[in-house]
């Protein structure tokens, strides 16, 4: 019978040499998550909690105070909510077109084709969580030049396949494999430098306004009619005590609950767990299921699921 995966917070399985710039200065204390689907991690060492299609990834970021994940950019959508801590994002081909500040519970839904990072600012470990568009997400990560060559002086080169070679450990590139090419200026040209007030407004949502949007029914966060209005391959929902319902319901594809706060019950034909902040339930498609907060106090979580239109660029209404 079929039953959901539930992929604990206390049991994620870090990567720390995910990415290109893992031996960086100032990027080489991140942890990289994966867990569901692929991710675009750059490692063999990178561990996959849940293998099965969605539609869409789930990953996560952990970073100590003042760490960064530097200028990359995606081909398909990257929505971030932070889990812990505050964090600072922010983009364009340096890092100066803009940036935002967000707290624990905003949502940030990154426009794609602009090179983006983001920065622990708090004064503990931090965790964002991460839906990326696409089984594949888009193929993998985009380097602003600089993080390749700042790389390169560290020790790590990213081969034209896509994966990691590391001299420190006498790595070096197989025959016949040639290393990422930088991107030129001309192509350069084509990733936008959105100014923060082209960003926040459209891209951005608070917790505590989708918290009160959540009073009576799920706030609808990402889709053709959310309040961060898009079509990435799949849409966001966000669900509190006020608007959360024991009825038992299913979906057409794999669905996801990432509990923000509190702690939930979810029930399904045959079983029943309790999530918390920071845990991931992978529902089947078809098995029907209800969550409901287990526990009084504050309750909150994110819904994510799968709508079949087709990854890539940012939608536009």
């Amino acid at each position: 019978m079929a039953e959901p995966d539930i992929v604990r917070y206390g049991e994620l399985i870090p990567c720390k040499t995910a990415f290109i710039d893992a031996h960086t200065p100032g990027s080489d204390q991140k942890e990289n998550f994966t867990i569901i689907g692929g991710g675009v991690s750059e490692s063999p060492d990178q561990h996959v909690h849940v293998s099965t299609p969605h539609g869409f990834n789930i990953g996560a970021a952990g970073q100590p105070p003042k760490c960064r994940n530097s200028l990359h950019s995606h081909r398909t959508a990257e929505v971030f909510f932070v889990l812990k801590g505050r964090w600072r994002f922010f983009w364009g081909r340096w890092g100066t077109a803009g940036e935002v500040f967000l707290e624990e519970g905003d949502i940030f839904n990154i426009p794609t084709g602009i090179f983006r990072g983001f920065e622990n600012i708090g004064t503990d470990y931090g965790m964002i969580m991460a839906i990326l568009g696409g089984d594949d997400a888009g193929g993998g990560v985009i380097w602003a030049p600089q993080v390749i060559e700042d790389a390169r002086d560290h020790g790590l080169v990213l081969g034209e396949n896509g994966k990691l070679y590391d001299s420190k450990k006498g790595q070096s590139l197989p025959d016949g494999v040639g290393p990422m090419p930088t991107l030129t200026d001309e192509e350069l040209t084509a990733f936008p430098e959105p100014t923060t007030a082209d960003v926040v407004p459209s891209y951005v949502a608070r917790y505590w306004d989708l918290y009160a949007l959540a009073d009576r029914a799920p706030a609808k966060v990402i889709g053709e009619t959310g309040k961060l209005r898009d079509k990435p391959g799949f849409e966001v929902d966000f669900i509190t005590r006020a608007s959360s319902a024991d009825t038992p319901h299913s979906h057409y594809r794999p669905s996801v609950l990432m509990p923000m706060r509190g702690h939930w019950r979810l029930s399904w034909d045959g079983g029943s767990t309790v999530l918390n902040s920071g845990d991931t339930a992978s529902i089947p498609a078809e098995l029907s299921h209800a969550a409901v907060p287990s526990m009084t106090g504050e309750a909150s979580l994110y819904h994510v699921v799968g709508t079949g239109d087709p990854a890539g660029l940012t939608w536009t209404p």
